[in-house]
């Protein structure tokens, strides 16, 4: 009877990419989770080596169990990362729980279950996905996109491996077991280019919002104030210049759900939330340039920018002029 593990390779690509984009995080609630999972999969791992590397097939019935709980951790680490609470998380417990009494009544059934869930979780972790930026507005602003990134990779993972293994169990139960080492080996094969393909892609450029801007309305009274408020919320205590900041962090400082802040800035503006922060921190950029003589990096640091490819290219989009440039250019004006 197979099993549907979150493979190596997924649980590795998860892994990863979640300690990528777990900068700027303020709640625990998303490092918990991921902590839970990198004991999970550690658990797992070792599940799976004894089991098939050692023949200690006494593992056999709790290989499942850890299984089921893999794709509910996935699904609450990227959720944690939401502008939303979660509430009663704990009914996520049910994935390994069906699988548990499968395994104790209706063991027939027990892959049937963990097909069920790998799919289930997907569609959920991709429908989460779709409502962004707040999906994962606790994020820093510069890696929402990889976030969002991360949580697609992990999703199309566990329906890949779900439908893989649902078809190996119908191959096994028509044809016989001979030749399931080379399926599960053309799995774990295409999930490696599927996650070599995602690290080596050049990473879209980075937004605190939507890639898509709408056309800029004549703001009203209302809109002007709530733009003041957010506005007032960055300049305070320089909120701008740290770079781990997130749309969650500035809208809690506003006073004002994180969806509605997207939407103002999106709408008033015509920019999503980063490039609406990019260009303060980019004001005092110019500003420490003309009066300073302080290095570019250094400026850059000061400005709340973490790499000087974002800091560069941020820079032209607003100025039209790379920064040793714009300070050449007012020097000589």
């Amino acid at each position: 009877m197979l099993s549907v593990p979150l493979p190596f390779i997924a649980g590795l690509a998860f892994a990863l990419t979640l300690f990528r984009n777990l900068r700027g995080v303020e709640t625990g609630g998303s490092r918990f989770y991921l902590f839970v999972f990198l004991a999970a999969y550690a658990v797992q791992g070792m599940i799976v080596g004894l089991r098939f590397g050692y023949g200690i097939e006494a593992l056999g019935p709790v290989q499942p169990i850890t299984a089921a709980a893999m794709p509910p951790l996935a699904f609450l680490a990227f959720r944690a990362l939401s502008a939303s609470p979660i509430h009663h998380s704990w009914l996520h417990l049910g994935a390994p729980i069906a699988v548990a009494c499968g395994i104790t009544f209706v063991w027939p059934l027990v892959d049937i279950l963990l097909v069920s869930i790998f799919l289930f979780y997907a569609v959920l972790l991709y429908r989460l996905t779709l409502n962004e930026p707040e999906a994962v507005a606790e994020a820093s602003l510069d890696r929402t996109i990889p976030a969002l990134r991360a949580a697609r990779l992990t999703a199309g993972l566990m329906a890949f491996f779900g439908l893989a293994d649902g078809l190996v169990s119908i191959f096994v139960a028509l044809y016989g077991p001979a030749y399931v080492p080379l399926a599960v080996s053309a799995m774990n094969i295409a999930a490696i280019v599927v996650v070599l393909v995602y690290y080596f892609a050049p990473e879209p450029r980075s937004g605190g919002g939507s890639a898509m801007t709408v056309a800029v309305v004549q703001p009203t009274v209302a809109d002007k104030a709530l733009l003041s408020r957010v506005e007032a919320a960055l300049d305070a205590n320089d909120l701008y210049r740290q770079d781990d900041l997130s749309l969650a962090k500035l809208a809690r400082r506003a006073g004002l759900p994180a969806r509605e802040v997207s939407i103002a800035i999106n709408r008033i503006t015509g920019l999503n939330v980063s490039q609406f922060v990019n260009n303060r921190r980019i004001r005092e950029a110019c500003r420490l340039l003309e009066e300073t003589e302080k290095p570019l990096t250094e400026i850059m640091f000061d400005c709340g920018f973490s790499t000087k490819s974002n800091f560069n290219r941020e820079f032209r989009r607003v100025t039209d002029a790379s920064p040793s440039q714009w300070r050449a250019l007012r020097r000589a004006a």
